[in-house]
């Protein structure tokens, strides 16, 4: 891969200052629909992560992915624990003894996500996190298949992700406390698909601004 595990500090660093950014906008929609607690749940999580940065640099990517995974499950209460630790962990036993490279990565994170809908027992369509992920994961699948270059296949990860987190506004809630209230969910965007959105476009501007960097 073009990005090696030293830029995990930094990574870290900008989704833990976007959520912080913008916390209020998310809980006002957990607590419109949800539990609200959804921030308060990530940012604890982010704040093991932070603790943890320069130790998971030194890693490889899978077992970085494994180690990010399994702090965010212990770490992390409610839904959210479990299904972002479920990513990471998949993710890794995926790449595990793999080349990495755009093709493998891809089709690591979409068995990720494939994991994710197990746990949850959820899929697209049902106003959740779910609804940036696949359509995320089914873009670096395709993109890669055809030899996206790199920097066209971020920038259309952050449309893909946007999209995805807009599509869940009109939406019927079907899983979690937002199901009991069946109609007076349509209308609003679900507060797990707006900061799945955010942390994956996190991420990519830092890889975007790493490929952009020039040479040391």
């Amino acid at each position: 891969m073009s990005f090696t595990p030293s830029l995990l500090p930094k990574l870290i660093e900008t989704v833990t200052e976007t959520i912080i950014k913008n916390a209020g906008e998310i809980t006002a929609l957990d607590q419109a629909i949800g539990d609200g607690d959804h921030v308060t749940n990530l940012q604890r999580g982010l704040t093991a992560l932070m603790a943890q940065r320069s130790e998971i640099s030194q890693l490889d990517w899978p077992a970085a992915w494994q180690k990010i995974g399994m702090t965010v499950m212990t770490s992390v209460g409610g839904a959210s624990g479990s299904l972002y630790g479920t990513l990471f962990v998949a993710m890794s036993k995926s790449a595990a003894g793999k080349d990495l490279n755009v093709q493998s990565v891809a089709e690591a994170f979409a068995q990720a996500v494939e994991a994710v809908k197990h746990r949850g027992k959820s899929d697209v369509g049902e106003k959740t996190m779910l609804d940036v992920l696949v359509p995320v994961a089914k873009h670096l699948q395709d993109a890669a298949a055809v030899s996206l270059p790199l920097s066209a296949l971020l920038e259309q990860t952050k449309q893909v992700a946007i999209t995805g987190m807009e599509s869940t506004r009109d939406m019927l809630a079907t899983k979690g406390r937002a199901s009991f209230l069946g109609e007076r969910t349509r209308g609003h965007i679900d507060a797990g698909a707006m900061s799945s959105q955010l942390v994956i476009c996190a991420l990519v501007d830092v890889l975007l601004a790493n490929l952009t960097a020039p040479a040391q």
